[in-house]
């Protein structure tokens, strides 16, 4: 019985000299995201663009970057309370420097892919695009469906590392397929007869008819696919990827995307500010 009543006893003592120790230590606080620590730390947010995909992002005369996406990155960086700082570099590298952390986050007409979502994560779509051909021949213009151009004779052009060289690889073997660094490339290679077209997001094909209307373009007048676009961020950064959910959400309901969406493919002023 005594053996019980100093156990009890030296149970009881423990108990308030842990609770005395508890009280005495600062309260615990979640962790805390690395990247949302590091934005706010160097004062900037680092967005990877192409800075050449009108209009969700292009290059001026200047050498400023403007468009739909860089509106968007700036409103974010404002809402953190930092900086913005555009890296633009080539499609094919965007990936890459993100899992580098050499950019805090990727926007630059990036389709969400299940291949791409095993790498990264993403937040959207803002915007939903979809494939489409831009040329000068009246034949492929008027093409209804995929195998009116999966030829031998049809040379075709696509970005680098976008959804679009998967596109042709996957449903144009046929045909040939010459790769471009840049949309700028792209659509000089259709210009200069060196292919027949370029695969590229609709909206893509659509400014570029606008841009060069002394060059006979076209471009299809349906979309092919449905491809949706959203920003890519580090797949271990929780804070991050959940503060962006919020702030596009917030964008949504309060209707500022859908204005932005508006002043960027409605309102084409933007044009000759291009080279």
């Amino acid at each position: 019985m005594k053996r019980i009543v100093v156990f009890v006893t030296l149970l009881f003592v423990l108990s308030i000299f842990g609770a005395c120790v508890h009280t005495g230590e600062p309260p615990v606080k979640a962790p805390v995201s690395a990247g949302i620590e590091a934005i706010l730390k160097r004062g900037e947010l680092v967005v990877g663009t192409a800075g050449s995909m009108p209009p969700l992002n292009m290059t001026t005369k200047s050498g400023q970057v403007i468009g739909l996406e860089p509106d968007l990155a700036l409103m974010m960086a404002s809402a953190m309370g930092v900086k913005l700082r555009l890296a633009t570099m080539p499609f094919v590298e965007l990936l890459s420097a993100l899992e580098r952390g050499d950019v805090d986050m990727v926007m630059s007409d990036m389709t969400i892919t299940p291949k791409r979502n095993l790498e990264v994560a993403f937040v959207g779509p803002y915007f939903i695009s979809g494939k489409s051909i831009l040329t000068k021949k009246n034949t492929i213009a008027a093409a209804t469906n995929t195998e009116d151009i999966n030829t031998p004779q049809t040379s075709l052009t696509a970005l680098k590392g976008s959804t679009s060289q998967i596109f042709v690889e996957k449903l144009l073997p046929k045909a040939q397929l010459v790769l471009a660094r840049d949309y700028d490339a792209a659509v000089a290679l259709v210009i200069d007869g060196k292919v027949d077209a370029m695969v590229a997001d609709y909206p893509i094909c659509l400014i570029s008819v606008l841009r060069y209307p002394e060059e006979g373009l076209a471009s299809l007048v349906k979309p092919l696919t449905f491809e949706p676009i959203g920003v890519a961020l580090p797949g271990n950064d929780p804070l991050l990827l959940n503060w962006v959910q919020n702030f596009f959400g917030m964008l949504e309901g309060s209707g500022e995307l859908e204005a932005l969406r508006a002043k960027w493919f409605t309102d084409g002023s933007w044009l000759k500010e291009l080279p």
